[in-house]
């Protein structure tokens, strides 16, 4: 008889994406593969290698067996088709916009994006004759009435960066595929291990390798998820513009995601167990975290998220300098987020760092909001760190 059962989602970290080695006595750890090209015993061996046949690999750009493994990993974390890795969460995304839009397409995103990915959509995809429409994705019916006969694309967060706005990906979903157009969902925030985009109706699905997936610090990219015939076009593009992923940061990326399951365990109860604290502190204005009942979409939080909510909070205090500065040498400042290490991020002057300052404000994103990253050390050593800084 055979086994049905679908592993845990720990259980997938460590073996999904792995494949047989070519040695009698295998190596437990893949090897990394650093050659940039490979070569063929005849010139049909080289046209089945062309033709994409699997396992065949001729240039570094066109792929390597580690990234190979990494993107069979991720299709099956995130329970899709297939996965396209990229250079970074920004080339990944870029990809996966170009791979479905054209001149004379329409995109809608939601107004809380990313920084960066707010440039790309403001700047860049207008200058290629793709239209774009920002607008608050909380709000359905202004969703709704943002799309258009040309309307392709709609892109959003699951958990919005830096405020955890929780997105209701099912219902805009349902708004998307009623119009004819594909959701895309940056999963960055959240992992695989706390939400699936893809199981709650998401077309593509994204992400920046560099966060949870590695948690590390050490691997950089970026991956494209979703239906099969979706993420070839992402790997057109990439292939196209060479935006692939190297293969030590794939290789280190997938050391990473084998403790997945751990570290976002403890990520989040370590998030969950500070926010309870500074929303009661005195020198805290205001906490996001979507495990507060204070959280606007709390409700909706604990429906989609009930493995936790990752380890992503903000807090707004009067001196983020002072805070900051008194912070030194405990959690350091670092404008990136996910390490096993808690770190410090002032969105204002880095990830956001694009918007104009009203926008910044009507966003809430303020001079004194920090971005805290909480780490998996012990959460007692956290808050006395804390408490130290706003004393």
């Amino acid at each position: 008889m055979t086994d049905s059962r679908t592993p845990s989602l720990s259980t997938l970290a460590v073996r999904a994406g792995e494949h047989a080695r070519p040695t009698a006595s295998p190596a437990l750890i893949e090897p990394i593969y650093q050659s940039t090209v490979y070569s063929f015993p005849d010139l049909d061996s080289l046209e089945a290698g062309m033709a994409g046949q699997e396992g065949a690999y001729f240039y570094y750009r066109n792929g390597t067996p580690n990234a190979s493994t990494l993107e069979r990993a991720l299709a099956e974390l995130e329970g899709t088709e297939a996965a396209a890795c990229a250079a970074s969460g920004m080339a990944a995304i870029s990809a996966a916009f170009l791979g479905v839009l054209a001149a004379g397409d329409h995109i809608i995103t939601d107004e809380r994006v990313y920084g960066v990915t707010y440039a790309l959509l403001r700047d860049e995809l207008p200058r290629l004759g793709i239209e774009v429409s920002f607008v608050d994705a909380l709000d359905h019916g202004a969703v709704a009435a943002a799309f258009r006969p040309n309307t392709r694309l709609l892109h959003v967060e699951n958990l919005t960066n830096p405020l955890l706005t929780v997105t209701d990906v099912p219902k805009l979903a349902a708004l998307a595929h009623e119009r004819g157009a594909l959701l895309s969902v940056d999963s960055t925030f959240a992992s695989p291990a706390v939400f699936r985009p893809a199981q709650h109706g998401a077309d593509i699905v994204t992400h920046s390798l560099a966060k949870y997936l590695s948690g590390h610090s050490t691997g950089m990219g970026g991956a494209v998820a979703g239906r099969a015939e979706l993420v070839a076009a992402a790997r057109r593009i990439l292939l196209r513009l060479g935006g692939t992923i190297s293969a030590f940061d794939a290789w280190m990326t997938l050391q990473g995601m084998k403790t997945l399951g751990l570290r976002m365990r403890a990520h989040s109860g370590n998030a969950q167990a500070i926010a309870d604290v500074l929303q009661n502190h005195p020198r805290v204005k205001r906490v996001y975290h979507p495990g507060l009942e204070s959280h606007p979409q709390f409700l909706l939080a604990q429906e989609l998220y009930p493995d936790g909510f990752g380890g992503m909070l903000s807090l707004e205090v009067d001196d983020a300098h002072e805070f900051v500065k008194r912070l030194a040498g405990k959690i350091p400042l670092a404008p990136s987020l996910a390490d096993v290490m808690s770190t410090l991020s002032h969105p204002w002057s880095t990830s956001h760092r694009a918007l104009p300052e009203a926008d910044k404000r009507r966003l809430g994103i303020t001079p004194g909001l920090l971005r805290f990253s909480v780490g998996i050390e012990d959460v007692s050593d956290l808050l006395d760190d804390l408490e130290m800084a706003l004393a």
